[in-house]
C-alpha cells in the first residue's frame, strides 16, 4: 500500500523494518561480492503455502533504498499472486543493481546463484525485467532453485508469452464485466510498455480485431512494432486521457495514481504491470467510485509464475494453458465479489488469496 515515489532523505532515516513497503516479510537478505561486483537484495515475504518462487531483477536504481522498496514491494505481490492462482507457492523476488546492458556478465550471475543456493531452496529464483532465460541457465549452473530455464535443459522456457496469454485472458474478462461481451473486437486498447510481454499482449488483441495504441520510451521499437501490427503510436507520458475504452499498463508500477486515475477515460485496466495501483487502498477505492473495471495485476499478470511452477510439479504445456486460462475465471468471479461486497478489486483479490493463506496456516498450526 505504497507509491512509487519515494522521499530518499526520509528513507535513510528509517530501519529496514520501518519501511512503509515492510509487510512482516520473514527474510531479507542483503548479497555483496566485491570481485564480481554483485549488489543484490533478495526478499522472501511469506512461505506459509510453500518455497518463495519470484523472478530477478536487474536495473539500476537511484539508491539502495529505492532497491530495498522495490524488492519488499514485489515480493509481497508474489506470495498474493500464488495464493489467488492456487499455487503452493510463497512469494519472494531479487533485485540485482546495475545496468543489464552492461553491467551483467556470467560470473556476476553464477555468483548470485550461489546466494540463491546458500538459502537452500526457501527461495527460487526466476526470470524477470533485465534478465533472460540464458541467464537463469547460468544460475542453474550453480544451484537446482532456478525456474525458467530453457526448454532444451528441461525447463519451461521464456515465460513472457504465457504472462501475456493471462493478461489477456483477464482483460476479456474485464472487458465481459464492464461492456456485456469479451470481445476486444472494435475495442480501443493502450498498451504501455511494449516489451516481451507488451508485444504479445498487442498480437493477441491484434488477432482479434482490437483497435491497438502502443506507448514506450523506445521510439525505434515502436516503429517497428507500428508495422508489424498496423499499431499506433503515442509519444510522450501525456496517455491517460487518450480516449480509448481499456488500458493495459505493461511497464514499471504505480501509473494509476492521484494524477493519473482523474484523467483516465478508459473503462477497463488490465495489463502486466506489477503494483499498478500506487495507493492499493486509495486508488482502489477511486477507481471503483469511478466505475472503471480495474483487473488485480497480481492476478492477471499469474502466468509466468504458473509457467515456472511447471517445473517444479513436472506437468506439460497444456496444463500451463489450462491454469493460464482459468485467470478469466477467476476475475469474474472477483468482479462478482467486488460488486455483491461493494468492495474494490483488488481488495476482493486480496481477501480470497490471505483467507487462503489463513487456513494453510491454521491447518499447519493444529
Amino acid at each position: 500500500m505504497t507509491s512509487e515515489i519515494i522521499d530518499s532523505k526520509s528513507l535513510k532515516n528509517d530501519p529496514v523494518f520501518g519501511q512503509l513497503s515492510f509487510d512482516s516479510h520473514e527474510k531479507i537478505v542483503f548479497c555483496n561480492d566485491e570481485d564480481t561486483g554483485l549488489k543484490a537484495i533478495i526478499g522472501i515475504h511469506n512461505t506459509v503455502l510453500g518455497p518463495a518462487l519470484g523472478g530477478t531483477r536487474m536495473k539500476t536504481y537511484e539508491s539502495e533504498w529505492h532497491a530495498l522498496n522495490d524488492v519488499l514491494r514485489l515480493s509481497r505481490g508474489m506470495t498474493y499472486k500464488a495464493a489467488i492462482t492456487g499455487l503452493n507457492l510463497g512469494g519472494g523476488k531479487a533485485v540485482i543493481i546495475g545496468d543489464p546492458k552492461t553491467q551483467k556478465n556470467d560470473a556476476l550471475m553464477r555468483r548470485f546463484g550461489r546466494f540463491v543456493d546458500s538459502l537452500s531452496g526457501h527461495y527460487i529464483t526466476a526470470e524477470d525485467m533485465g534478465m533472460e532465460t540464458r541467464d537463469m541457465d547460468v544460475v542453474r549452473e550453480v544451484t537446482p532453485y532456478v525456474t525458467g530455464i530453457s526448454e532444451s535443459k528441461g525447463g519451461a522456457g521464456n515465460p513472457s508469452p504465457i504472462t501475456a496469454y493471462g493478461v489477456y485472458m483477464g482483460m476479456k474478462a474485464a472487458a465481459k464485466f464492464q461492456f456485456g461481451t469479451e470481445s476486444l473486437a472494435g475495442k480501443k486498447v493502450l498498451v504501455q510498455g511494449i516489451g516481451h510481454v507488451g508485444e504479445a499482449l498487442v498480437k493477441h488483441i491484434t488477432e482479434e480485431g482490437g483497435q491497438v495504441i502502443i506507448n514506450d520510451i523506445n521510439e525505434e521499437r515502436l516503429e517497428n512494432l507500428s508495422k508489424k501490427y498496423n499499431a499506433h503510436v503515442v509519444l510522450g507520458k501525456d496517455i491517460y486521457g487518450l480516449d480509448v475504452d481499456i488500458y493495459a499498463p505493461c511497464a514499471l508500477g504505480a501509473t494509476i495514481n492521484d494524477t493519473t486515475i482523474h484523467q483516465l477515460k478508459a473503462k477497463v485496466i488490465a495489463g502486466a504491470a506489477n503494483n499498478q495501483l500506487a495507493d492499493e487502498i486509495k486508488h482502489g477505492r477511486m477507481l471503483k467510485e469511478k466505475e472503471i473495471s480495474y483487473a488485480p495485476d497480481f492476478l492477471i499478470n499469474a502466468g509466468g509464475i504458473i509457467n515456472v511452477y511447471a517445473e517444479l510439479e513436472g506437468y506439460g504445456k497444456e496444463e500451463i494453458k489450462n491454469k493460464t486460462e482459468n485467470i478469466y475465471n477467476t476475475t469474474l468471479a472477483i468482479f462478482e465479489l467486488s460488486k455483491k461486497e461493494n468492495i474494490a478489486t483488488h481488495r476482493a483479490a486480496f481477501n480470497i488469496a490471505q483467507q487462503r493463506i489463513e487456513h494453510r496456516k491454521k491447518a499447519l498450526n493444529s
